[in-house]
């Protein structure tokens, strides 16, 4: 996109940008008289209709009427597919217009972050080296979901309409629908897709509709005394609704209660999935591209902290212009929206699935375009920067000591009066919710191994083993197992919200996601760390007992890893988490007092000529240490003095000595698994080759029997079926099929 490369090089000059659209100006470009809508009958179709000529919109001139683009039934247009845009040219230069001033005032911030992560990198490099703290060995198999398909019937078609649909969740997050079974079969382009990022399932359709009225609520209505619609209010016994904030939303049904719960815990693990995507991303871009948005919105006057960073950075970029816009679109563009009751809910959310679209593809392109250029820049940055790392460390540490002490008094200040009060109280709820969430993982294990070793004792044949030995395995994918443990981290979100929204926060579905996140996490470094030493110490000579005694040292040995893994984990969650929720809130609180004392100290930063170094960034260094200190000292008092090295280890004072590099080591886990299987599966056949140990000695066989060139084969054939599998999943090397209703 060249006004983001051009708009990027003239903030990077220092050159005043320009504002050329404003969201009120976008909003007149969308102006409701342009995008008239009717409400044919009961069926809720929205058809369009003629709007007449305007004039004076805004910088919009004479325009015409501007209809909603309606294909003919059966082109492919439906509810919730990808029907033809409803804004002209015209409305769309406006959108991409907001896109590019967007870019042109974030890529500065996003250049400036990049700096920064380099140098944090180096420093790190050459400081001191750490031990590795984690004990668990790390599952490659991350991110996935597992691949969900079956029958739904669906909203969608022209008039909308219930209709068949065969539908497949991937194992990337996205969502597609098909006519027909067959159509995905062959291999046919679906009817539709969406990628989940954003959407929230709700299966109660009193709930969804309560929704619709909240979308577009008319005081002068009332919803009881109208007339039913058909479609949207004849009940529906097991619905799956996809709500959006900014896109058109998508209406599913289920056939049983089984299949409607099957298919929410698929959706919202693809959901949770793509949402998290930076979260999860330890690349020194990915963290600096989410300190940019941070410091982008703190130079709008916006330090709350919210979802908005949920998704890829082209949706998180999305996401915070529309809701830039989403005020002034309101306010412009509902009073002429025009319908019945819901109906004009849903030509509501027919024409921000549009905006959205529009945006989306702005942002998409802008980044694509600015990717060049970040390359080269890190290039740069690491030749310039290594250099001299030793010069820029000791200026930035003689600024923040003489900074420290310009605004020690009014933050001790806030930090006493705001802060101390609710610490302790939100670090306790959070590590309740931690706690209970690995107490439910450390469960699952238990009983995973249990399961295993009871089929091992017993007469149990090779494809049962071998079964157990995949379901053990794909534990960590199993959408129904683990919600076991994902609940735990839901229970407490309604108190957390309320606690944390004094300050500020409302990211707590991020929060949850995280803390999802991390108990799959633990649960596949677990899973694979048993399996990989149960390989090592399982031979085919052994017999069944022999092998029994080899696992239970195996879980011994995992347990005690996964104990110390988890309370690393736990320690290093609460404490990334308080740190997101106090942060932007203390910044805020100082911004009118300190801010103005950073101007003294600008020339000393200046005069390194880095961009690696700003006053700003030591600023929230300084402020981050004094929080630090809090949290410390909470998660003392509320951990145990018996840890706190740990604590002070994983949480350190010093910006520059946090972690952000992965949690895990690296180790292959799939080169071994097959091997593992056959072993386990031979061990079987020993314990039931034993139970007939007395008919064995009448036939004159000798005990333990050899193993031969039948166990042999039996061997080659549990490898052989792992790796026919193996492509089955959405990634490669991951065992087990795709489960379907």
């Amino acid at each position: 996109m060249q006004g983001a490369a051009g708009g990027a090089g003239a903030g990077q000059s220092g050159e005043q940008v320009s504002h050329v659209h404003t969201p009120q100006d976008c909003a007149l470009a969308l102006d409701p008289r342009r995008l008239a809508l009717q409400h044919s009958g009961p069926a809720g179709h929205l058809a369009p209709r003629v709007a007449p000529e305007l004039r004076n919109l805004g910088g919009c001139g004479e325009q015409r009427g501007v209809y909603f683009t309606q294909r003919s039934p059966g082109d492919g247009s439906r509810m919730g597919g990808r029907p033809s845009s409803p804004l002209d040219k015209q409305q769309q230069q406006h959108l991409k217009g907001q896109v590019d001033t967007l870019l042109r005032n974030f890529l500065p911030c996003y250049r400036g972050q990049l700096a920064a992560s380099v140098l944090r990198q180096i420093s790190r490099e050459l400081g001191p080296q750490e031990p590795a703290r984690c004990q668990l060995l790390h599952s490659k198999k991350l991110p996935r979901v597992r691949e969900h398909r079956g029958p739904l019937a669906q909203l969608r078609g022209h008039p909308p309409q219930w209709q068949p649909s065969f539908c497949v969740l991937r194992g990337d997050g996205r969502l597609e629908w098909f006519s027909h079974r067959e159509e995905y079969e062959n291999g046919d382009r679906p009817l539709g897709s969406t990628t989940l990022t954003g959407y929230t399932v709700l299966t109660s359709q009193r709930e969804y509709l309560c929704l619709l009225d909240a979308l577009c609520p008319d005081s002068s209505r009332d919803h009881t005394q109208e007339e039913p619609d058909p479609l949207l209010e004849m009940p529906v016994s097991f619905p799956l609704f996809l709500q959006h904030p900014f896109r058109q939303h998508l209406c599913f049904s289920a056939a049983t209660g089984e299949a409607q719960r099957a298919w929410r815990l698929a959706l919202q693990g693809g959901i949770r999935l793509r949402g998290t995507v930076l979260q999860r991303s330890q690349a020194p871009a990915a963290r600096a591209f989410l300190d940019a948005i941070r410091l982008y919105r703190q130079q709008h006057g916006q330090f709350s902290n919210d979802d908005v960073t949920l998704g890829s950075d082209a949706e998180v970029l999305t996401s915070v212009l529309m809701r830039e816009l989403l005020p002034a679109l309101r306010a412009q563009t509902l009073p002429g929206l025009r319908g019945d009751g819901r109906a004009r809910a849903w030509a509501w959310t027919k024409l921000l699935d549009a905006v959205h679209a529009a945006v989306l593809a702005g942002a998409s392109a802008g980044l694509r375009a600015f990717q060049p250029e970040k390359d080269e820049l890190l290039a740069a940055l690491e030749r310039t920067i290594r250099p001299d790392v030793d010069q820029m460390l000791r200026l930035r540490a003689r600024v923040a000591s003489r900074l420290k002490a310009e605004v020690q008094g009014p933050l001790e200040s806030c930090l006493r009066g705001k802060v101390d009060a609710q610490l302790p109280r939100i670090t306790q709820t959070l590590l309740s919710t931690v706690e209970a969430e690995l107490a439910a993982v450390r469960t699952l294990l238990t009983q995973g191994m249990d399961r295993l070793f009871r089929l091992l004792r017993g007469s149990s044949s090779s494809t049962q083993l071998r079964k157990e030995v995949y379901s053990f395995g794909e534990m960590p994918w199993d959408p129904e197992l683990m919600q076991i443990c994902y609940r735990e981290a839901k229970r407490s979100q309604g108190q957390l919200g309320q606690l944390a929204a004094l300050f500020g926060f409302f990211g707590t579905q991020s929060l949850v996601f995280g803390a999802q996140d991390l108990a799959q996490q633990l649960m596949a470094d677990a899973v694979t760390t048993f399996l990989q030493l149960a390989d090592q110490c399982l031979t085919t000579t052994l017999d069944c007992d022999q092998a029994t005694q080899q696992l239970e040292k195996v879980r011994g040995r995992m347990l005690k890893k996964f104990q110390s893994d988890s309370s690393s984990a736990r320690r290093r969650f609460i404490h990334s988490w308080l740190l997101c929720i106090f942060l932007p809130f203390v910044l805020g609180q100082l911004e009118s007092s300190c801010k103005a004392k950073l101007l003294k100290f600008e020339g000393d930063v200046l005069a390194v000529g880095s961009p690696a170094l700003t006053i700003e960034g030591i600023y929230e260094d300084v402020v981050r240490a004094f929080l630090l200190q809090r949290i410390n000292r909470e998660l003392k008092k509320a951990l145990g003095a018996r840890n706190m090295s740990c604590i002070l280890d994983d949480c350190s004072e010093e910006p520059w000595d946090q972690a952000e590099t992965g949690l895990y080591r690296a180790s292959p886990s799939s080169y071994w698994f097959p091997t593992l299987v056959g072993k386990i599966v031979v061990m079987g056949v020993l314990s039931s080759l034993r139970t007939m140990q007395g008919t064995v000695f009448r036939a004159g066989a000798a005990w333990p029997p050899t193993i031969g060139p039948d166990s042999k084969l039996l061997v080659g054939t549990v490898n052989a079926d792992v790796e026919t599998e193996a492509p089955r999943g959405t990634c490669s090397r991951q065992p087990g099929p795709s489960t379907e209703v």
